[in-house]
């Protein structure tokens, strides 16, 4: 399935980094009932992920939550730990869901991979930003490849 606007979210097996550990959850926990700003990135402790995108939803949780989203979560083909790891470090741990997507079953499902072989990294998630409501995707905003514009906090507000 290639991820368009007005899709329900596929069904997937997702783990959240949390302050207690690992956490299993699936897309339906995530997302049913709750209206959610997601952003998906090619790898936690990334230069731009770090140095940008995790921090701009850091700087505009408020503002979202004002426009009415219930969560920020973050998305990475990673493991749990990682995610923790992360989130700890960039001081967002408990303001923002970390999900990891340990085998990129999720990524996969909405045909959102990357190769990122060439630095190291494998098969990832492209970058992205989308706005879902109970599950179903009401923005969704894929960058071109080496772009940080579309799937930025301030964007995907703007779109609210």
């Amino acid at each position: 399935m290639t991820l368009k606007v007005g899709d329900t979210l596929p069904a997937a097996n997702l783990i959240a980094g949390t302050a207690e550990g690992p956490k299993p959850t699936t897309v339906d926990e995530i997302f049913k009932g709750r209206k959610v700003a997601f952003f998906a990135v090619p790898g936690a402790f990334t230069p731009t992920c770090s140095a940008r995108h995790l921090p701009g939803y850091k700087d505009l949780a408020a503002d979202l939550k004002a426009k009415g989203v219930d969560a920020i979560v973050c998305l990475s083909v990673n493991d749990a730990f990682v995610m923790k790891a992360w989130g700890e470090n960039q001081g967002v741990l408990g303001e923002i869901e970390m999900i990891a997507d340990p085998a990129g079953d999720f990524t996969k499902a909405v045909d959102l991979t990357m190769d990122g072989s060439k630095f190291g990294l494998g098969l990832r998630s492209q970058r992205y930003s989308m706005y879902v409501v109970d599950g179903v995707v009401k923005q969704l905003n894929v960058e071109a490849g080496g772009e940080f514009k579309v799937s930025a906090a301030d964007y995907l507000l703007a779109q609210l």
